[in-house]
């Protein structure tokens, strides 16, 4: 699967958030200062093109919906970033994230915390 740009995100972002909407929708969500509606038009076309949206036609007019889920993308565009940042290590980004200074005492606390309860959960399901 392709990454997306940084304007196809912005426009999927729309989409997930609303579920499916016409162009007008799309471009209603955005901050100003707007872009042409060709352009959205041109972009929800290539997300088209590359299978990350499809649409219902009613005549000359398209309702756009995502083909796949944020979680989904999420999960995979992660699993590259873990990949092409960390040299597929999840250690490696547990240390670079630990040894983060902008992340307060508080925030790595509750990252251990769920961290703790999935290793536990993990370890039920194995029983």
């Amino acid at each position: 699967m392709k990454e997306l740009t940084k304007a196809e995100e912005q426009v999927m972002q729309i989409l997930w958030q609303l579920g499916k909407g016409f162009v007008n929708d799309i471009l209603e969500k955005l901050p100003s200062p707007k872009p042409a509606y060709n352009t959205i038009s041109t972009i929800v076309r290539i997300l088209e093109k590359k299978d990350f949206v499809d649409h219902h036609a009613y005549g000359k007019t398209h309702e756009y919906f995502p083909k796949i889920s944020k979680k989904d993308y999420t999960s995979i565009y992660f699993k590259g970033f873990v990949r092409n940042y960390f040299n597929n290590s999840y250690q490696t980004l547990a240390s670079f994230l630990s040894n983060d200074k902008n992340i307060s005492i508080q925030d790595l606390e509750e990252m251990k915390n769920l961290m703790e309860e999935e290793i536990v959960k993990q370890k039920s399901n194995l029983t």
